[in-house]
């Protein structure tokens, strides 16, 4: 029974607001003094009866019918580090379990970190009630490295959203239906103004809203797949050398010793051709001129003869020649 009386004092007074706007467009209408102010003023009464009405109407139902639990919306991110055999292979199963469970490779890229280690970093999104089983079929492809996920609750964001986004439409239907019986020019202008203004925030609601279920929806996962490093192979040691290497060695040698004597006879060759030059021209020119302007020296004395122990002797007389008998 007070149901039904709240009820109908409800739709008594949604009643009365909306007559009250349509009292007040037919007045502005008739008066042609009326002002964007007053239109305004107007869009505030009528709206003010119309919110105290849903809202007296809203109260009694809760009190009649018992709260409803709200939904519980989660936003799960996570990051995998794994090490693989095969970055190749390992892309290709990455995709191929994402695609099984309905969700899609938003982000890929793979490079090559030297000859033989490549790497690949992987942004992939699925849906909610699959992030637990993609997840432990991608971290089951090699060696997991590194392991971190993430769950924050944004319940109350959502159903925060959705209630601003029913109460500017309402709004913005209450704004229309001014419109529609508006007379004077003013009071049109002012109100698609203020129409533009709410319809700009009821499309940024319905674009958080749009992200959140997103998010909401899709869980997030950023797979890093890396290969191990290969070892580079140790040198083998080296044995006793055979008659062959000792002979390609001796060989490379005397090759080696033929072509760096080359190299500087050739270096040479430059300043030996000028050196026999200056030779040639010192023994055709020179040469000949100081051996004509030295003094011819005179002979020297013999030498006195000497006895044994070496001092000088005098020479011995000439014989007288013999006269004939």
């Amino acid at each position: 029974m007070r149901n039904i009386r709240a009820t109908a004092r409800a739709r008594a007074a949604a009643g009365a607001a909306l007559l009250t706007a349509v009292l007040v467009v037919t007045g502005c209408g008739a008066d042609g003094t009326a002002t964007s102010s007053d239109a305004k003023r107007d869009l505030g009464a009528a709206e003010a009866p119309a919110r105290g009405a849903a809202d007296g109407s809203s109260g009694s139902e809760q009190a009649a019918a018992p709260k409803a639990p709200a939904q519980q919306h989660v936003i799960r991110t996570a990051s995998l580090t794994v090490e693989v055999a095969d970055v190749t292979k390992a892309v290709a199963t990455a995709r191929r379990v994402t695609a099984g469970a309905d969700g899609r490779v938003e982000n890929e890229s793979t490079e090559r970190i030297d000859d033989s280690h490549v790497a690949s970093h992987l942004v992939l999104r699925v849906p909610q009630e699959r992030y637990d089983t993609v997840l432990t079929e991608l971290a089951g492809t090699g060696k997991l490295l590194g392991r971190k996920a993430d769950a924050k609750d944004v319940t109350e964001q959502v159903v925060d959203v959705e209630s601003r986004i029913a109460t500017q439409r309402a709004s913005v239907a209450r704004v229309r239906a001014l419109m529609q019986r508006a007379e004077k020019l003013a009071d049109v202008v002012t109100l698609e103004g203020e129409l533009s203004r709410r319809q700009s925030d009821l499309e940024a609601l319905l674009a958080q809203q749009s992200s959140l279920k997103d998010r909401t929806s899709m869980a997030t996962i950023t797979l890093q797949l890396t290969e191990k490093q290969k070892q580079a192979p140790a040198p083998a040691e080296e044995g006793r050398p055979g008659f062959g290497d000792a002979l390609s060695g001796g060989w490379n040698a005397l090759v080696g010793v033929v072509t760096w004597i080359g190299i500087i006879l050739a270096a040479l060759a430059p300043w030996l051709a000028v050196a026999l030059i200056a030779f040639a021209l010192w023994h055709r020119l020179i040469r000949p001129r100081r051996a004509a302007r030295k003094p011819h020296a005179s002979p020297a004395p013999p030498e006195a003869p000497r006895n044994a122990a070496g001092a000088p002797v005098a020479p011995e007389p000439a014989a007288a020649p013999r006269t004939g008998e």
